[in-house]
Formats: structure tokens, C-alpha cells, sequence
């Protein structure tokens, strides 16, 4: 308890010197080795940080199953049968065609082949190659694109213009194969801001996707990027975006939490000011999150997303207790927003997951008052 009492001595003197820590969008960086890892996250049955999976923010243990077998035999067809047989207009398709995407790309920067090498990703060229008409192969080749142009290239050169290009007419392709697939236009969401279409010509694809998922929470997500003040709108469109979504969200969507989101991606590049996660904008959106999580289907594929992103704003407004609740739902799954915008997402979630624990325990939390 020592150990832990001085911990959060060290954590609150840290909060004191803001000015003299480094920021990026919120995060906190640790200044040195060990840095409130003192913290032993076994006493909550929390995972080891070394042992946290960076892939998804949640476990889908199907998509796990079938990626080690495509990785393993580069045989594309499990992911193809995974696909077929995973809901069209539903949440999880999005995000294990993303997770295919993301493997493949994965795959060539780490062997990017050679004259005596095969490059990697190769099995979802054949995916493509041996089945065109393929509606997830399309898909997954479209995502595929507009992930390798992010990595890839900068923004505005002719690099990523030309990839981007591309990516548009894969989605089109992929729109073809699977007419009522709203996935090939959440793809090309991404494309829009990356070509910098016009706001007539983004509210005619948004409109695409609100005909086939008007409650798609990953197509909201990707659209509130688009309408964020860094790329082509500003903040009061991507508030006003976020507070309509949340607006007309039926009861169990995940869509009330779209305000918090809206936040996020609005955090000053450097906040000196305490009480900023105590102001009212940030304590609305929070509530309004908690409410969405508290009334979801404990199987949505987006609840994991949502929770990630509270366990982030609770702790920074030293609301411990209800930041610990969400770390029990989430905690062994990292791969969402914040951690994933860190170098090292596992590091940056133990950080704020000690945070929360000598909060909570300078407080009067134990692991046995957490589970009673």
C-alpha cells in the first residue's frame, strides 16, 4: 500500500508540472523507465502489458482463428468463408474487413518481397485474382489500398493521389459485387477525405450509407474525421455532426457516444488547464457515453471502442472508480483509439490503466471493493 501511496504522490506531481510534459492529443508520455508501472495490474486480474493484444479493442476469437490460418498457410479462403457468412449491414463485418486489410498490410511493409522473396500479403492478391466476384475479397482489397496510402504516402503528393485513385475504384467494384453493402462506401469515406471531395460530393456518399446502415457506428466514425476541423470541415460541423447522430440514436445504439468522439478529435495539442476534463462539454459527452455503453447489447462489435475511449477521459477527469469499471470490460484488447495513436498502444494503455488504479486505491478502492 506504500508502494502504492507513493505512486499516486508521484502521479499527482506530474499533473502539477503539465507545462513540462510533453503532449500529443491528450496522451501522456512517460519521462522514464517504470513510470507508474509500480502498479501491479495482476492484483485486479488485469493482463501484463507485454501480454496486451494491440490487434482489436475486443476479442473476436473467430477472426483470431482465421487470421493465424490465413498467416500461417497464406490460404485466403478461410478469410473468404469468414466473410460470407458475417452479417452484411452489421458492425462486425466492417471491422474484420479492416483487420484483414490491416494484416495484409502488415504483411508487405514487413516483407516487402524481392527478386527471391514473395512478398507479403500475397494471399490476398490470389483471393483477388482466383475469385473477382468475391464481395469480401473486393472489399478487403479496397480497405487494403486506402490503409497502404495512410501508411505509405503523404497526403497531397502524387504517391498517395494515384493509391487513393485506386482505392476509389475498388470500392466502386466492391459496390457492384454487394449492392445493400454499406463497407465499400465506409471505405470510401476515407478515400473522400484523403481526395478532398467537395461537402456536396461527401453528403452524397454519406447518403449512400445512411440508406443501407442508418445506425452504422464505425461509417459515423469515419465520417466525423472528414467533417473535423484538421481536414475539411471544422469544429462546430463535427459537433454539430456528432450531436445530430446522437440525437436521432434509438435506444441501445452506440451512436450517443459520438459527442465524446467529436471531443477527442478536438483535444488541444496542449492543455494547461486542470479542470478541462471537469468542464461541461467534456462532462456531457462523457455522460452521454456512459448512458449509450450502460443501454448497449453487451455484444456490440463498437461497445469496445466506446469503453477504450471513456477509460482515457475518466481517468483524465479523476473519475477513478467508473474509469476501473470500464478497464475491467476492456482491459487485454488495446487496438482502438487513444492507445492506437501512440508508438507503442500496449505502454500507453498500462499507463493510464496505473493511473486509474492508485486513483482509485488513494481513494479507498481495493480489488475487493472493485468486485464487490
Amino acid at each position: 500500500m506504500a508502494i502504492l501511496w507513493t505512486l499516486m504522490a508521484l502521479l499527482l506531481l506530474g499533473f502539477a508540472l503539465l507545462p513540462v510534459l510533453r503532449r500529443r492529443r491528450g496522451m501522456i508520455e512517460q519521462v522514464h523507465p517504470g513510470h507508474p508501472d509500480a502498479a501491479d495490474p495482476a492484483d485486479y486480474g488485469f493482463v501484463r502489458e507485454e501480454d496486451l493484444d494491440i490487434r482489436m479493442p475486443g476479442p473476436d476469437q473467430d477472426l483470431l482463428d482465421v487470421l493465424d490460418v490465413v498467416q500461417r498457410t497464406q490460404d485466403y479462403r478461410a478469410a473468404a468463408q469468414l466473410l460470407a457468412g458475417t452479417e452484411i449491414a452489421g458492425e462486425l463485418r466492417w471491422q474484420r474487413v479492416q483487420a484483414f486489410a490491416g494484416a495484409a498490410a502488415l504483411e508487405l511493409r514487413e516483407r516487402p518481397g524481392g527478386v527471391s522473396e514473395t512478398p507479403g500479403g500475397q494471399w490476398l492478391r490470389v483471393w483477388r485474382a482466383e475469385q473477382p466476384k468475391d464481395a469480401g475479397g473486393a472489399a478487403v482489397h479496397a480497405e487494403f489500398l486506402v490503409q497502404q496510402a495512410w501508411r505509405t504516402s503523404t497526403p497531397g503528393t502524387d504517391d498517395f493521389r494515384i493509391i487513393m485513385e485506386e482505392a476509389r475504384d475498388a470500392c466502386g467494384q466492391a459496390a457492384l459485387l454487394s449492392p445493400g453493402d454499406p463497407v465499400p462506401y465506409v471505405i470510401e469515406l476515407s478515400v473522400a477525405r484523403g481526395l478532398n471531395y467537395s461537402q456536396p460530393e461527401f453528403e452524397q456518399l454519406w447518403l449512400k450509407i445512411l440508406d443501407r446502415a442508418p445506425t452504422h457506428m464505425g461509417a459515423h466514425l469515419a465520417a466525423l474525421h472528414y467533417w473535423c476541423e484538421k481536414w475539411h470541415g471544422s469544429r462546430e460541423l463535427a459537433y454539430s455532426f456528432a450531436e445530430a447522430a446522437a440525437a436521432r440514436a434509438p435506444q441501445g445504439s452506440l451512436l450517443a457516444a459520438m459527442p465524446l468522439f467529436a471531443v477527442f478529435e478536438h483535444l488541444p495539442e496542449v492543455n494547461l488547464v486542470a479542470s478541462f476534463y471537469q468542464s461541461e462539454v467534456v462532462t456531457k459527452a462523457v455522460h452521454g457515453a456512459l448512458h449509450a455503453v450502460h443501454s448497449a447489447r453487451q455484444d456490440d462489435p463498437i461497445l469496445a471502442h466506446v469503453r477504450h475511449l471513456l477509460v482515457f477521459f475518466l481517468v483524465r477527469s479523476e473519475r477513478w472508480s467508473e474509469a476501473m469499471g470500464e478497464l475491467m470490460h476492456v482491459d487485454g484488447h488495446v487496438g482502438a483509439l487513444p492507445w492506437t495513436l501512440s508508438a507503442n498502444p500496449a505502454a500507453e494503455f498500462a499507463l493510464y490503466r496505473a493511473l486509474a488504479v492508485a486513483g482509485y486505491e488513494a481513494n479507498g478502492g481495493s480489488p475487493a471493493t472493485l468486485h464487490s
